[in-house]
């Protein structure tokens, strides 16, 4: 369901896959050759809401706003399944593992990998080419090359996938 909030409606590229019972309402933006997958909730009704290009928002994931704070997600992000984001910064090449909660003001840097399950609290600030991991989220270690390789390999099969679903299915 795409939907509008008091004269907001979501701005979509084209080319984004945008799974059939997902919910995005109101200030939304989603740039080119993004997915957001099956189940996921996006309310743009208290600010707005920006996802870049090449950004996969796996099934189940929950994004919304506190008032006065918009949720940035850049460039190539990958946001794993069930994820919480609110009113947070996720910077580009990112990678948001399954079961986070990213709260309000909290900044995720550039190449930043977020274990399965952690809670990164309000304001936090997470290094770029970090692993964090845990409730709070502490910094574990820099990232390697193979960690980089992985990364990149779920951002292009999820990208792919879209682009699959968005030609060749109706869901």
């Amino acid at each position: 369901m795409i939907g509008e909030y008091m004269g907001s409606k979501p701005n979509i590229h084209d080319s984004a896959f945008i799974a059939s019972d997902a919910v995005i309402v109101g200030d939304v933006t989603i740039d080119k050759e993004s997915n957001i997958w099956f189940k996921t909730v996006i309310r743009g009704d208290v600010a707005p809401t920006y996802i870049g290009k090449r950004v996969s928002i796996q099934d189940l994931s929950m994004l919304h706003q506190s008032p006065n704070n918009p949720l940035i997600v850049e460039d190539d992000v990958t946001v794993g399944h069930q994820v919480t984001l609110h009113s947070a910064i996720v910077r580009k090449n990112a990678l948001i593992g399954m079961g986070s909660i990213i709260l309000d003001k909290a900044e995720i840097g550039e190449s930043a990998f977020v274990g399965a399950g952690s809670l990164v609290p309000p304001g936090k600030k997470i290094p770029p080419h970090t692993l964090v991991m845990g409730r709070p989220a502490k910094v574990v270690r820099k990232l390697t090359e193979e960690d980089y390789q992985e990364m990149e390999r779920v951002r292009k099969s999820y990208v792919d996938k879209g682009k699959y679903y968005k030609n060749h299915t109706n869901l």
